[in-house]
């Protein structure tokens, strides 16, 4: 697929991400399946490096987070799915526990562009 396919989309301002802070966004583009659902995603600092994934366990293709900006385990450590306790490497989006344990979390391309930080869905 073109960058025409999958256009660089702003979800916020490079001073809002700080470590620490997950910030969620919907996605300009809609799922395959079920088709036509809204797609989300998150972005965060993983040390100093921006990091974004699509907001959906590989399991059953829920959301991950049980409130808004919630998504690591207790321990700080690991993304964590928050129905079934998944637990996510946040450099890769690997799945080292629970029922999904060996597929991964879907990475989005993520870039800042001047005081903006962009991601896209990935080619």
């Amino acid at each position: 697929m073109t960058e025409q396919n999958h256009p660089w989309q702003t979800v916020c301002p490079a001073t809002d991400l700080v470590p620490g802070r997950f910030i969620e966004f919907r996605l300009k583009q809609k799922a395959r399946e079920p088709e036509g659902m809204p797609l989300t995603g998150f972005v965060f600092l993983d040390g100093s490096e921006p990091k974004a994934y699509l907001n959906l366990c590989p399991h059953l293709g829920i959301e991950l987070n049980w409130m808004p900006g919630k998504f690591m385990d207790a321990d700080n450590l690991f993304i964590q799915c928050s129905t079934h306790g998944a637990l996510f490497k946040p450099g890769t989006g690997e799945c080292i526990a629970g029922p999904c344990q060996g597929d991964a979390l879907t990475a989005l391309d993520v870039r800042q562009n001047g005081d903006q930080i962009e991601i896209r869905l990935e080619d």
